[in-house]
């Protein structure tokens, strides 16, 4: 019996040709990354669409007013309450008033935080303190701030307390109910994680039950502060003879809608950069919590 043996393979075959006439193998082409098209950068600047709504709005707003469409006893045009606004500071009303409104809402935002911070921490880190505040924050908390002035009134007189008492009303619970939902929220496997690692009950708290709970801390931060400005709002209605609203209580009475507009203005911007300066914060205690900035 003979036995055959087997032409060498194919690719040899190939490969030794391919060599023996000089031909050198192909190189692969040059690969393009690509890139999703939501993270593909737009060319109109971020700031410039950020700023072109208002910026219409204002337009129009001018529009109207200059046709005739909106008369000065309806609302006053864009110039002339740039205009007031340009002479209430300088002859120092509005700074003056400002600086009220803001030591008010100042003293009323930390009595609020102090308290509400200070009832979410006894509620959410012992069960006898949920027992005993939870049930009765609750109840308070769906009583309309504002149905309680005419309280306030009794008890504190006319002056500056119950100001504050109402903007320190209307931060307590917001702030309460984040903390509290902050401090319920940490994952048990963390807390269980820390007592193998042999922390105390203190260790706990600081190095991992604070540290959940912050990020719900600073959204009901930035709640607060918020419902600080709408409270100031209706505060400043009980006979201040100081303060952004009383300067548009005395508008209304002579029917100045360009100075309300101011007042109201400012009390934007004042939100505005109150929360600004909480997200800054935000930003900085919480660089250990990466998250999506959208795209």
């Amino acid at each position: 019996m003979s036995i055959s043996h087997a032409p060498p393979s194919s690719s040899k075959t190939d490969i030794s040709a391919i060599s023996a006439s000089g031909d050198s193998p192909r190189t692969a082409p040059d690969l393009e990354p690509i890139v999703p098209s939501s993270t593909r950068r737009t060319r109109v600047p971020r700031w410039l669409r950020r700023t072109s709504g208002p910026l219409v709005l204002l337009a129009l707003w001018q529009l109207l007013s200059s046709t005739g469409v909106l008369t000065a006893g309806i609302l006053a045009s864009p110039e002339r309450i740039a205009q007031v606004g340009s002479d209430m500071v300088a002859d120092g009303s509005l700074g003056n008033a400002m600086g009220t409104s803001l030591q008010r809402v100042a003293l009323g935002l930390l009595f609020g935080v102090v308290i509400g911070t200070g009832l979410a921490l006894v509620s959410g880190l012992f069960r006898v303190g949920e027992d005993l505040i939870d049930a009765p924050v609750q109840m308070l908390r769906t009583v309309p701030f504002v149905g309680l002035i005419p309280l306030f009134i009794i008890w504190f007189g006319i002056g500056e307390a119950p100001k504050v008492a109402i903007i320190t009303l209307g931060v307590t619970f917001p702030l309460y109910l984040n903390v509290y939902a902050g401090i319920r929220g940490v994952d048990a496997q963390l807390i269980e994680a820390g007592e193998s690692l042999g922390l105390s009950r203190w260790g706990l708290v600081r190095h991992v039950v604070l540290p959940g709970a912050l990020p719900g801390a600073m959204t009901g931060l930035r709640y607060s502060l918020g419902i600080a400005w709408l409270a100031l709002v209706f505060a400043e209605q009980i006979n201040a003879d100081a303060g952004i609203g009383a300067l548009m209580v005395q508008a209304r009475d002579f029917l100045r809608t360009d100075v309300i507009v101011v007042c109201l203005i400012v009390y934007a911007f004042l939100g505005l950069l109150a929360d600004f300066v909480v997200r800054s914060l935000e930003r900085l205690l919480l660089q250990w919590r990466p998250t999506f900035t959208g795209r």
